[in-house]
């Protein structure tokens, strides 16, 4: 994918989360440049090698959109 395609991480907990778990949200700023067919590719390299679940997506007027990820984190504790 040749596009400039930003994004951002946040680990922070989300207010009004239920119960232990934390997740880590990864926000994707996509051009209007970008097909669908690549969008797809690029999300399902996400979701495959990233552990990466889409959240929610946002179509802008003028074709770019908006992409919200998460992931649960996984804190070990130490054995020793």
């Amino acid at each position: 994918m040749g596009h400039d395609m930003v994004w951002y991480t946040d680990t922070s907990p989300r207010p009004g989360a239920r119960g232990n778990s934390q997740y880590e949200f990864r926000v994707l700023n996509l051009p209007p440049s970008a097909s669908r067919s690549e969008v797809r590719q690029l999300l399902t390299e996400q979701a495959e090698y990233g552990h990466w679940e889409l959240t929610r997506t946002r179509l802008y007027i003028g074709g770019s959109r908006k992409v919200w990820l998460r992931r649960k984190i996984i804190r070990v504790r130490s054995t020793l």
